[in-house]
């Protein structure tokens, strides 16, 4: 049986204003114990130039899952959100909408993009944790394995 994790880390871009609510994301994912590695950013359009590789993200990885926060700084999340869907290279990325929001619209607005989950602050911690382990068994099943890791 195969013990170590292989292939690369999962990439997470985790795009929230507010510190304590992204410390406790970051905990969260902490949490889920699989290889990944995060990167915060702090307003929408941080989230778009870093999903655009533009400007100091020109090296950015394509993140495999957005955790994205609707009320944001420069970029409302909603518009964000609406940007990725609207982008046929990005529209792939599984999202996950954060929110302090319990709008009944910002609600419908997300499953029209086809959001993966919408979860309200503060975020039910067990709940997150099941929501990141079905999305890590997703993102995994994309992953390639050399044959020789393959087992019959």
């Amino acid at each position: 049986m195969l013990t170590q994790t292989v292939g690369r880390p999962m990439e997470i871009l985790l795009v929230e204003d507010d510190l304590v609510q992204a410390r406790l994301a970051a905990e969260a994912i902490r949490r889920g114990a699989f290889r990944h590695r995060t990167t915060l950013v702090g307003d929408g359009q941080e989230a778009l130039d870093f999903l655009c590789r533009r400007g100091i993200f020109r090296q950015a990885p394509r993140p495999d899952l957005i955790l994205l926060d609707l009320r944001l700084p420069k970029m409302d999340g909603l518009d964000v959100l609406a940007e990725i869907q609207a982008d046929d290279h990005l529209k792939t990325i599984p999202v996950v909408i954060m929110t302090a929001s319990e709008d009944e619209q910002d609600r419908t607005i997300c499953q029209r993009h086809n959001v993966q989950a919408y979860m309200t602050k503060p975020v039910d911690l067990e709940k997150f944790l099941a929501l990141l382990k079905q999305l890590k068994r997703f993102w995994q099943a994309d992953m390639m394995l050399p044959p020789e890791l393959v087992q019959s």
